[in-house]
């Protein structure tokens, strides 16, 4: 970022690459020995109230992620004023999962998420989409550039060629360094180099119904047409409230088929009390259940997440995952938020 949170400004000139990447790996580990601590010592100095209040992220404007844009060769996207997401689709990649050619972005893009915080650090959160070949030496790449797995899981069932997601961490006070340790990451994947934006395709899907099915106003994300359901509550991480943007959030991804028909993929977000509602709700909308994981460490409510797929007439789709829906405390972004992220 350009702008300077950092309260101990800038690190020591010898201060090596590898020794602030470690620093920022370990940061998210002491943060919590550090909490850890303040509980067991009720009594003692610092363990107020104010010692307990979540650390908020601070708002930011794209200007402050120039450094970062430059860093991964590609830009974000601004989302909420809060989390810089930037985008790394698997455009190389030919998937066929029960028949059907995955588009990218359906199920095949990588993320990553910048959230900074009111004490100067910057949070990555992200997923890493690769083919079995690549997953061991992208974990890896992974842990020599300071980034901490948080999950190793599939988005689809079976599928060819055989593709891995693993979702990572880091937390650190320079997010430009963070940016080149994610690009050399992404050098040891075929991931390819951004490409020139390009309007989204029309879509071959009565929206209208589907938006009336699930209560909620859907995005053409570049021919894939999604939906975003937020937690209503607040999320911390590490004591860190965490945005929606950050991929803690149910998102609903229809790619079509033709005819008004589509491939349904996505992930729903769970406390544990909504996982056995969730997951039969699913079955009896016709949606086939992928898997069951986390996607962080240290959340808290601790977060369930559950992958789907279904393919059939888009409306009867969003129809069988709105009883889904219904069983979690999420709401659809506001009509305000869903105007800017359109951009």
């Amino acid at each position: 970022m350009t702008r300077d949170r950092r309260p101990g400004g800038e690190a020591p000139a010898g201060t090596s690459r590898r020794r602030l990447l470690t620093a920022a790996a370990l940061a998210p580990v002491l943060a919590g020995a550090t909490a850890a601590t303040g509980a067991t010592a009720a009594a003692g100095p610092g363990t107020g109230a104010a010692a307990r209040t979540p650390i908020e992220p601070v708002p930011t404007t794209d200007a402050d992620w120039q450094g970062v844009a430059a860093a991964l060769g590609r830009p974000g996207r601004l989302m909420s004023g809060l989390v810089y997401r930037v985008a790394f689709p698997r455009r190389d990649l030919t998937v066929v999962s029960q028949g059907v050619t995955i588009h990218p972005g359906l199920a095949l893009s990588s993320y990553a998420a910048f959230t900074p915080y009111a004490d100067g650090m910057t949070v990555v959160r992200g997923d890493l989409v690769v083919v079995e070949a690549e997953l061991q030496r992208a974990t890896d790449a992974l842990h020599a550039n300071g980034f901490g797995q948080t999950a190793i899981h599939k988005h689809l069932l079976a599928h060819e060629p055989d593709v891995w997601w693993t979702h990572f961490h880091a937390m650190g006070h320079d997010a430009v360094e963070a940016a080149r340790g994610l690009r050399a990451v992404l050098a040891a994947t075929g991931t390819p180099p951004a490409a020139p934006p390009a309007p989204a395709p029309p879509l071959d899907l009565d929206t209208a119904a589907m938006d009336a099915a699930l209560g909620a106003v859907g995005t053409n994300d570049g021919g894939i047409y999604k939906y975003t359901f937020g937690r209503r509550e607040t999320v911390t991480d590490e004591h860190r409230i965490v945005p929606a943007a950050t991929g803690m959030a149910t998102v609903l991804a229809f790619q079509p088929l033709g005819g008004g028909r589509a491939a349904v993929n996505g992930d729903f977000v769970m406390t544990a009390e909504e996982v056995h509602h969730v997951l039969p709700a699913l079955r009896r909308g016709g949606l086939s259940v992928i898997e069951l994981h986390n996607h962080g460490l240290m959340d808290e409510p601790r977060l369930f997440y559950t992958h789907f797929w279904g393919v059939d007439d888009a409306a009867v789709l969003a129809r069988g995952l709105r009883h889904a829906v219904d069983a979690t405390n999420t709401a659809p972004p506001t009509a305000s938020a869903t105007a800017r992220t359109r951009s």
